[in-house]
C-alpha cells in the first residue's frame, strides 16, 4: 500500500512539475526522497538505503560517457555546417504534394544521424512546421509525422542516448540491438509511410513563400563535404565500430571542416563543443539551428543517474514484490509482452520521462524474462518496442511535452504519430501470432 501511495504522489509531483514548469531533476529528486523514506519505513537502514542509491546510480555511469560525446558531436555538427547542409538538401527534395510523408522521412533521416528526437525537432522540425503554417497545411498532421520520424531515430540510431541506455542497462550489444530493431520496424514503417502519403495527397502544402533555404546559404557554407561527419557515423556503424570511437572520429572531422569551410577559430570550436552552438540573436536562424554541447547533457545525465538510483532503492527494498504474484502467472510470450506494454504505459504516466519509464519497466520485468528463459537481447528489444515509443504518447510526459511545445501544437498531434502507435501494436500482434502458432504446434504433438 505504501508503494502504491508513493507512486500516486510521484505522479502528482511529476504532473504538477510539468504544468508549473518545474525542472524535471527537482521533481525526480523529490520522488527519490519519498521512496527513500518509504524504504526506511520498511526497515531499511539509512546506510543500506544510501548503498542502494549508489549501486543503482553506478549502473548509469557507462551510458553517461556516451551522453558527453553526444552533446559535443551535435554542436560540432552545427558549427561545421553538417546539420544545416542536411536540412538544406533535405528540404530541397520535398514536393508540396508529398509534404507530410516527406516530413516523416526527413525527420527520420536526420534523427538517425543526430540520434536525438529533441535535436531533430529543434532543427528540421521547426523548419518543417514553419513551412507547413506558411503553406496552409494541417500542423497537427505534420507535427505527428515529425514526432514519428524523430523517435524512429531516437529508438534506433547508434548515436541515440535512448538506444545506448537500453544497451547499457540490459548489457547487450548496441549494433546487434539496432539490427533486431530494424526487423521489427519494417511493417510499422511501411504502414506509416502509406498513411502519411495518403494524407499528403489529400492535403498538399504550398511553402513557396518560405525563405529558410536562402537563410541557410547566407549563414553557412552549404556543401557536400559538410555531410562527411554524418557519413562517417553511418559507414562506421555498418562495420560495428564502437560508438565512442565513431563519435570521436566524426567530431574530429567536424572540427576540421568548421575551421576550413566555416572559418571558425579553434577557441570557437572548443567553446561550441562545451557550451553548444548559438548564432547571433539577430540571425533569422537563431531559434532554429542551435543547441548541443557537453553542458546541455548535464541535465539528462542527472535524470538518468537519479532514475538509476531510484531503481536501486526499488530493488534493494523489494518494493515491487506486491506484483510478483501476477508476474509469476505469466507463461506465454504474448502475455509477457502485453504485460511489458502495460508496465511501460504506467511507468510513462508515473515517471513522466522516457528514461524513468525504461528503467522502471526493465526493473519490473527483468526477473520474469529470466524465469521464462528469454535472453537479455529479447528484453532489450521489447523495451525498444514498448517504453521507448510509448513515453512520447503520454501527453504530460516530457518526451512529447517538450517537442509539442517546441513545435507550437497541441496534444492532438499525438493521434497522428502513426509510427509510435503502430510499432507496439504490430509487435504485440506479431508476438501473439507466433505464440499461438507455437502453442498449436505443441498441442498437436501432444495429441499425436
Amino acid at each position: 500500500m505504501d508503494v502504491i501511495l508513493g507512486l500516486i504522489i510521484s505522479t502528482i509531483i511529476f504532473i504538477t512539475g510539468v504544468i508549473t514548469n518545474i525542472d524535471t531533476v527537482i521533481s525526480l529528486f523529490m520522488v527519490l526522497c519519498i521512496f527513500f523514506i518509504i524504504a526506511l519505513k520498511r526497515g531499511v537502514s539509512i546506510r543500506d538505503g544510501f548503498r542502494y542509491l549508489i549501486e543503482g546510480g553506478k549502473e548509469s555511469l557507462g551510458v553517461l560517457k556516451i551522453f558527453i560525446l553526444i552533446g559535443a558531436i551535435v554542436s560540432l555538427w552545427m558549427i561545421s555546417g553538417t546539420v544545416p547542409s542536411i536540412v538544406y538538401y533535405g528540404i530541397n527534395l520535398i514536393h508540396p504534394s508529398f509534404f507530410a510523408v516527406s516530413a516523416f522521412i526527413l525527420s527520420a533521416f536526420i534523427s538517425m544521424l543526430l540520434g536525438t528526437s529533441f535535436g531533430t525537432i529543434g532543427t528540421v522540425g521547426i523548419s518543417l512546421i514553419v513551412m507547413a503554417r506558411a503553406g496552409g497545411g494541417n500542423t497537427l498532421i505534420i507535427a505527428g509525422a515529425i514526432l514519428s520520424g524523430a523517435y524512429l531515430g531516437d529508438r534506433a540510431s547508434p548515436m541515440s542516448s535512448s538506444a545506448n541506455l537500453v544497451a547499457s542497462i540490459t548489457n547487450t550489444n548496441l549494433y546487434d540491438n539496432i539490427k533486431r530493431m530494424t526487423k521489427t520496424s519494417l511493417m510499422p514503417l511501411i504502414l506509416s509511410l502509406g498513411l502519411y502519403l495518403f494524407l499528403s495527397l489529400f492535403m498538399p502544402v504550398n511553402y513557396s513563400n518560405s525563405d529558410i533555404l536562402s537563410q541557410l546559404t547566407e549563414t553557412f557554407n552549404i556543401n557536400i563535404i559538410a555531410l562527411l561527419p554524418a557519413l562517417i557515423i553511418i559507414v562506421l556503424s555498418f562495420f560495428k565500430i564502437e560508438v565512442k570511437i565513431s563519435m570521436f572520429i566524426s567530431m574530429t572531422v567536424a572540427a576540421i571542416i568548421s575551421f576550413i569551410f566555416q572559418h571558425a577559430t579553434c577557441s570557437e570550436i572548443i567553446k561550441t563543443a562545451i557550451f553548444g552552438f548559438q548564432l547571433p540573436i539577430d540571425n533569422p536562424l537563431y531559434s532554429i539551428i542551435k543547441g548541443g554541447g557537453i553542458i546541455s547533457m548535464i541535465k539528462l545525465a542527472f535524470i538518468v543517474f537519479l532514475s538509476s538510483a531510484l531503481t536501486g532503492i526499488f530493488q534493494g527494498a523489494n518494493m515491487l514484490d506486491f506484483i510478483e504474484e501476477y508476474l509469476n502467472k505469466i507463461k506465454r510470450p504474448y502475455t509477457l509482452f502485453l504485460t511489458t506494454i502495460i508496465t511501460s504505459i504506467i511507468s510513462s504516466m508515473v515517471g513522466c520521462t522516457q528514461v524513468l519509464a525504461v528503467m522502471l519497466t526493465k526493473m519490473t520485468m527483468n526477473d520474469t524474462y529470466i524465469r521464462l528463459g528469454y535472453d537479455k537481447e529479447r528484453l532489450a528489444l521489447d523495451l525498444e518496442n514498448s517504453a521507448i515509443v510509448i513515453a512520447p504518447l503520454i501527453p504530460w510526459n516530457v518526451a512529447v511535452l517538450v517537442p509539442l511545445t517546441t513545435l507550437g501544437v497541441d496534444a492532438r498531434a499525438i493521434l497522428f504519430s502513426f509510427y509510435l502507435i503502430l510499432l507496439p501494436l504490430i509487435s504485440l500482434m506479431s508476438t501473439y501470432l507466433k505464440s499461438h502458432k507455437e502453442y498449436n504446434f505443441m498441442t498437436y504433438n501432444i495429441e499425436k
